[in-house]
């Protein structure tokens, strides 16, 4: 006689394992501690087995007929159910190991050893945030095209098509590393370069001509307001760094005594040292009288424990009758680049390194942060020199003019 919900459900446990039988070599097997079990015995190749086909009630009984008629079916075929479901098992390891997550965090792993310190967690968190949601769970050699776009998409409608193109990017190498491991035949970003398209970067407003240069200078020195942003106007240019760092600067990372800023660039999370030639530490040492008091060298007029607002700078500058088309609070560092390598002749590498950009060596590892400090240091000297000769009007030279006055002494010479 076949089971029904109602005998399956009320099936009582005994101080034995009993079985109940439903038919086709199926029978519910109750353990003495109530629990239930669905069972299929067979013969294959003239020897008996048994196959689970779940627990009640988490599978019904006509949950556990479906499975018992898929294996009798498989049967008929000449094939064993057993061993079709340890092949499925094996089949869903070898699928979830080949996720796109699984295999983007393998290649993460290896990138970790090579990248920057500041790369990975920056790299990781895009995973995290943008691109696991999206296909993460998606086998990796069945992910087609429009998914990967879907994402990147997705990424660009946040107003941020950089990040969806570097998304793109990284999953095109972890795509490829796929393919190399002989996990996936191929990379659908193949056919997806160029579709997101990148903005070109607007530039930060710099002036780079040495006489206008000199007339900003003068400008600066005769601005009216508070001491405070007077200090952090005539800093600008001397130090090279950038806006947001020079408001945030702490008296607590400044040594006068060895004229040195020490702190972490934001952007990189990198710590870098800033030499103060001696007219920076000139300015400081009076501001210290005013500010040095508190946390922060350049402190809110509004409120004490907060920095200086992020738009004093620009807004002095504005005050000054500098417009915004030829000068910003970031173009400081454009000026000081420009000048250094066209009219100061400072090596390309020594002036990146004062700019806290990454400098590596020839086999592409990262310079320590105090390498060439002697020479920054004298290099920042020069700065601050040539720019005084610029406020006065000493020494306005074409941009240019002293790397082809030198090129042309080494003609003559040679």
């Amino acid at each position: 006689m076949k089971l029904t919900d109602a005998k399956v459900k009320n099936a009582k446990p005994a101080d034995r394992p009993h079985r109940i039988s439903d038919g086709g070599g199926m029978f519910l097997e109750v353990t003495p501690s109530g629990a239930k079990y669905w069972r299929l015995a067979y013969r294959f190749n003239g020897k008996q087995k048994l196959l689970a086909l779940g627990v009640y009630p988490d599978v019904s009984l006509a949950a556990a007929r479906a499975k018992r008629d898929t294996a009798r079916r498989q049967l008929a075929d000449g094939r064993d159910p057993g061993a079709v479901r340890k092949a499925e098992k094996r089949a869903g390891k070898i699928a979830a190991a080949n996720t796109f997550e699984a295999v983007a965090r393998e290649w993460l792993a290896e990138q970790r050893k090579v990248w920057a310190d500041s790369t990975w967690p920056h790299v990781e968190r895009q995973f995290d945030q943008d691109i696991f949601p999206a296909i993460g769970r998606r086998p990796i050699a069945e992910i087609a095209p429009a998914e990967v776009l879907d994402m990147a998409r997705a990424i660009q409608r946040r107003g941020v098509a950089e990040t969806a193109r570097r998304a793109l990017q990284k999953c095109g190498q972890v795509f490829r590393h796929a393919v190399a491991v002989g996990i996936a035949t191929s990379d659908p970003t193949r056919d997806l370069r160029g579709v997101v398209k990148v903005p070109k970067p607007k530039h930060f407003a710099a002036i780079t001509d040495p006489k206008e240069a000199g007339n900003l200078l003068r400008m600066i020195e005769g601005h009216t307001g508070t001491a405070v942003v007077l200090a952090a106007l005539r800093l600008s240019p001397v130090l090279m760094v950038r806006p947001g760092e020079l408001r945030r600067a702490r008296w607590a990372d400044v040594n006068l005594d060895s004229a040195e800023w020490r702190f972490r660039v934001t952007k990189t999370d990198q710590e870098h040292v800033v030499p103060l030639p001696t007219q920076a530490v000139a300015i400081l040492r009076d501001l210290h009288r005013l500010t040095g008091r508190g946390e922060y060298v350049f402190p809110s007029a509004r409120g004490k424990g907060r920095p200086m607002s992020e738009n004093a700078v620009t807004a002095a500058l504005r005050s000054i009758g500098v417009p915004a088309e030829r000068m910003s609070a970031h173009g400081f560092r454009a000026m000081a680049r420009t000048l250094q390598d066209e009219v100061l002749g400072f090596r390309a590498d020594l002036i990146e390194h004062q700019l806290a950009h990454t400098v590596r060596d020839p086999l592409g590892r990262a310079y320590n942060r105090t390498q060439f400090l002697d020479a920054r240091r004298k290099n920042m000297q020069s700065w601050a020199d040539y720019l005084d000769r610029l406020r006065t009007g000493a020494d306005v030279v074409e941009l240019g003019a002293s790397r082809r006055k030198a090129e042309e002494g080494a003609e003559i010479s040679a």
